[in-house]
């Protein structure tokens, strides 16, 4: 068995995130649908870019962000993912390799160009997410890394990318990588319009490939077809281990056997944008598990990281998460 030189290895989108501010009105103008992520194609991401005002750019992606929070950690981590030979793979590649992480994806020489989302914020920390999946969609078994899966402690996959029968192929590789390894498989659900589109093939992956399942309350009642919070939860845990389900300001609710936790949000006093709320909650659970700290003290520490993202423009944290946990960790 290969030594496990990572505490986690995700796999996921790898884009690059441009962020702006604008009012309500500006989404009015140009059909936009407030806090909602939609998929856009090449074309109309440069129209909506030479609308928008002022911007950051800054690398991105569902499960890179939480790479790059459990790295602020100081978490030992590796992310896969797919980008193309241009400016924003350039982007992408320094940024993640900058925080620490193993980065080793070799970029595709041609094709569709690195993926990118635009997201506009709106005063009220609303964000409206318009994402160009370029490259990432092409993701296949032949971009997993079997030497990063087999020394990773647990492997984080994102359901955003389980969209095309390739990525899910090399989502079920990675799985059993994992597995033969003895690593943990842990899934995000993404979204509830994934979750919607693959009903199916997400449930035979929570079935047969994840031990560890991070979902909102919208996802996880769309993936069992239920209305209530609770018949989800338990539909989860017969089907997974530990299922890590958040709540926005109510907090979130831990489900393993036997055991049923709830752990309050942390009080803010201003919400400046949520985006990668649930990247860094995810960040901050996964690295108090890795650390073996109880499961309420791992929902505190992801509660507390998803804090720090939102009280700023941007997914990724600002400050020192070690920092933030000092204490929390023996």
């Amino acid at each position: 068995m290969a030594e496990k030189l990572y505490d986690v290895v995700g796999i996921g989108n790898a884009i690059v995130d441009i962020i702006a501010r604008c009012d309500d009105g500006f989404l009015s103008k140009h059909d936009l649908a407030k806090g909602f992520m939609r998929l856009i194609d090449a074309e109309e991401a440069a129209r909506l870019y030479e609308a928008m005002g002022p911007a950051s750019e800054r690398s991105g992606g569902s499960v890179a962000n939480s790479i790059a929070g459990l790295a602020s950690f100081g978490a030992k981590c590796g992310f896969i993912g797919r980008v193309a030979a241009d400016q924003f793979g350039g982007i992408f590649r320094h940024d993640i390799r900058s925080l620490g992480v193993a980065y080793d994806t070799p970029p595709a020489p041609d094709g569709a160009p690195t993926a990118r989302c635009l997201i506009l914020v709106t005063p009220d920390g609303e964000r409206t997410m318009n994402t160009f999946l370029g490259a990432s969609v092409d993701f296949t078994p032949e971009d997993v890394d079997s030497g990063l899966i087999e020394a990773a402690r647990i492997v984080y996959l994102e359901g955003y990318l389980f969209d095309r029968d390739h990525a899910k192929a090399a989502f079920r590789e990675a799985a059993r990588l994992a597995k033969r390894a003895g690593a943990k498989v842990a899934l995000s659900l993404s979204d509830a319009f994934c979750v919607d589109r693959h009903r199916a093939d997400f449930l035979t992956l929570v079935k047969e490939g994840a031990d560890i399942v991070f979902a909102n309350e919208k996802e996880i009642t769309t993936l069992y077809q239920v209305n209530s919070f609770e018949e989800a939860a338990d539909r989860a845990l017969a089907d997974c281990e530990l299922a890590v389900l958040t709540r926005s300001e109510t907090g979130s609710v831990i489900v393993t056997e036997g055991e049923t936790l709830v752990v309050p949000a942390e009080r803010l006093s201003e919400v400046v944008d949520v985006t990668g709320a649930g990247d860094l909650y995810a960040a901050g659970f996964l690295y108090g598990l890795t650390q073996g700290a109880p499961l309420s003290t791992c929902g505190r520490i992801g509660s507390l990281a998803a804090a720090e993202v939102v009280s700023h423009i941007g997914a990724r944290p600002e400050t020192s998460l070690r920092k933030l946990a000092a204490g929390l960790i023996p």
